[in-house]
């Protein structure tokens, strides 16, 4: 197995937006190569950490790296499951969740996992390397269900031209790997809108979010993180597009959201209190320096908002 590398993005700003307590409780719901875990880590003295990771690759590396140190727990799943993991772990709250959303490094430069239009490979792009593959989805979804998934996932406003492509290449022959889907979709494309950035690019992010269910399971695993919080806890996400973003942002949003009553009424009847507060308003971007050592992290945004109150569900 090639070493899980993985550079993480956004690393100072990351580590000091989750405003680490020695003797907390911290999870990094997607530890991958453990380069964010490794420094919650050093800042523990007897405290825990939970690193989880729902690809394998990721499992035998963090294993390796951590396995001997007592207060790392290494969890093979995904962050949606964080009620679940915790329970199973013994442990009523977290002092903050970590959350690194997106395909990692790793998972792009290694050409067999069929992430990337870089490279000619089975096509594949599981990150769990457990169900159906992306090649399933192409053979075998219908016209509408591929435009839904390009349209929907990729914002990919070619969608309808790629189907029809994809519909008419597999009645010939199955589709099978990267390089014949990323022609597919360059000979679908306008040959104007052919040299801009690289047709197959919302194509593959499109794919790849449908096969692992990734905006399904961010909602999720949002929602179960900052339920798993305890009051003072916070929750950072680092996000790579805006669907992801998007989703973000909303539900920090209507955790921080107080009275709703009509702005007209004079004292406030709802006794709604906000559950949460942004601990900045802004997302963090990558700076100038970063951007220049690491081009990956041109689209990063950081969000985190810290629990204020304890919430029953």
């Amino acid at each position: 197995m090639m070493e899980f590398l993985h550079r993480p993005v956004l690393l100072d700003e990351t580590i000091s937006s989750l405003n680490i307590r020695p003797d907390g409780v911290y999870l990094d719901g997607t530890a991958g190569g453990g380069g964010h875990s490794s420094e919650i880590l050093r800042r523990l003295t007897n405290g825990t950490l939970i690193c989880v990771d729902q690809d394998p690759d990721a499992i035998e590396t963090l294993t390796k790296r951590f396995g001997d140190c007592k207060n790392v727990r290494i969890v093979h799943s995904n962050f949606s499951e964080i009620k679940t993991i915790i329970s199973r772990l013994g442990i009523e709250r977290l002092d903050g969740v970590l959350l690194d959303i997106g395909v990692s490094s790793h998972q792009l430069d290694t050409a067999d996992r069929g992430f990337s239009y870089h490279y000619d490979a089975p096509l594949d792009m599981r990150m769990s390397q457990s169900g159906k593959t992306a090649a399933d989805l192409v053979n075998t979804l219908s016209y509408n269900e591929l435009v839904h998934i390009l349209f929907a996932y990729g914002e990919e406003k070619f969608a309808k031209n790629i189907a029809r492509a994809i519909e008419r290449e597999r009645a010939v022959s199955p589709i099978e790997t990267t390089a014949r889907l990323a022609e597919i979709v360059k000979s679908a494309y306008p040959p104007a809108k052919r040299h801009d950035k690289h047709p197959a690019r919302k194509t593959f992010q499109a794919l790849r979010i449908a096969v692992n269910g990734e905006l399904d399971r961010l909602s999720v695993g949002l929602d179960g993180a900052f339920e798993a919080l305890r009051p003072g806890g916070r929750l950072s996400v680092i996000t790579f597009h805006s669907l992801e973003d998007r989703t973000v942002k909303q539900r920090m949003a209507q955790w921080c959201t107080g009275c709703t009553c009509p702005k007209d009424f004079p004292v406030c009847v709802c006794g709604k209190t906000p559950d949460a507060r942004l601990v900045f308003k802004k997302p963090i971007e990558a700076s100038p320096k970063e951007l220049e050592e690491n081009p990956r992290s041109r689209s990063a945004k950081l969000r985190c908002c810290e629990k204020i109150k304890s919430i029953n569900y």
